[in-house]
C-alpha cells in the first residue's frame, strides 16, 4: 500500500508539473513508448523462452555485465505485479518525456538503473537493506527513480513561483515524495523509498543544470503542446 501511495504522489506531482489541462495537445512521448516497448518485449521473451530469467536477471550469484540493464525489462511479480510495473513505467515515462524531453528522460532512467547499487556500496547499505527493490528483476526501481525527478522539479518551481494556496498544495505534494520514501525505508526497509530519494536528489541537480527555464511558473491555462 505504501509503495502504491508513493507512486500516486509521483503521478499527481507529474500532472501538476506539466499541467493536466495540456495533456490532450501534447506530442507523442517517444521515449516512453520505447521504454514500454522494451518492457513488453521482455515479457514476451519470458513467455517464449523458459531460460530468459536465468540468462537476463540480476542475480549476483551469476556472472554477466549485461544483467544490470536487461534485468530491468524482466518481470517476476506475477501477472498483477508485471502489469503494474509496465503501466506505471508507461505513465511516468510519458510525464517525464513531456517535461525533460526524450534524451534526458532516457538518461535519467538509465541513471535509475545504474546509480542505486553504487550509492549503496558507498554508504554501505547493501545486503538485506539493499535499495534495489527489483529482487533481481523488474522495472519498478528505475521507474520510481524517474518519477521522483519530476517531484524535485515541481518543488523547485513552486519555491520560485510564490506562496499561494495552489503553490502550497503542490509543495506538499512534491515534498511528500522524499519524505514518504525515507519513511518507507526506515520503517519497512522498502527499497522503492530510498531509490525515490536518490531520484529526487538527481532530479534537483538535473533541473538546475539542464532545465532552469522550466522553473518558471506555469500559466494558469496553457493549450500548447510544448513541454512544461
Amino acid at each position: 500500500m505504501t509503495t502504491a501511495a508513493l507512486m500516486v504522489l509521483m503521478f499527481k506531482g507529474g500532472l501538476a508539473l506539466i499541467g493536466e489541462d495540456t495533456l490532450r495537445g501534447r506530442r507523442v512521448p517517444w521515449a516512453a513508448l520505447a521504454l514500454t516497448g522494451l518492457a513488453l518485449a521482455g515479457v514476451a521473451l519470458q513467455l517464449c523462452w523458459p531460460g530468459a530469467m536465468d540468462a537476463l536477471d540480476a542475480d549476483p550469484a551469476r556472472s554477466g555485465w549485461w544483467r544490470v540493464v536487461t534485468s530491468v525489462f524482466m518481470q517476476n511479480g506475477g501477472l498483477f505485479g508485471g502489469a503494474w510495473n509496465i503501466a506505471t513505467l508507461a505513465t511516468v515515462a510519458a510525464l517525464a518525456d513531456w517535461f525533460w524531453g526524450a534524451p534526458l528522460t532516457l538518461s535519467l532512467f538509465l541513471a535509475g538503473i545504474l546509480l542505486p547499487e553504487h550509492i549503496d556500496a558507498v554508504f554501505g547499505v547493501g545486503g538485506h537493506h539493499s535499495t534495489d527493490p527489483r529482487n533481481f528483476a523488474g522495472s519498478s526501481g528505475a521507474t520510481y527513480f524517474l518519477g521522483a525527478t519530476l517531484a524535485a522539479a515541481l518543488l523547485l518551481r513552486v519555491l520560485r513561483s510564490g506562496r499561494g494556496k495552489t503553490q502550497r498544495k503542490e509543495a506538499l505534494l512534491a515534498a511528500g515524495v522524499p519524505a514518504l520514501g525515507l519513511a518507507m525505508w526506515f520503517t519497512q526497509a522498502n527499497g522503492h523509498g530510498l531509490v525515490s530519494v536518490y531520484g529526487f536528489l538527481l532530479g534537483t541537480l538535473a533541473c538546475l543544470l539542464a532545465r532552469p527555464a522550466a522553473l518558471r511558473p506555469r500559466p494558469a491555462c496553457q493549450n500548447t503542446a510544448r513541454p512544461a
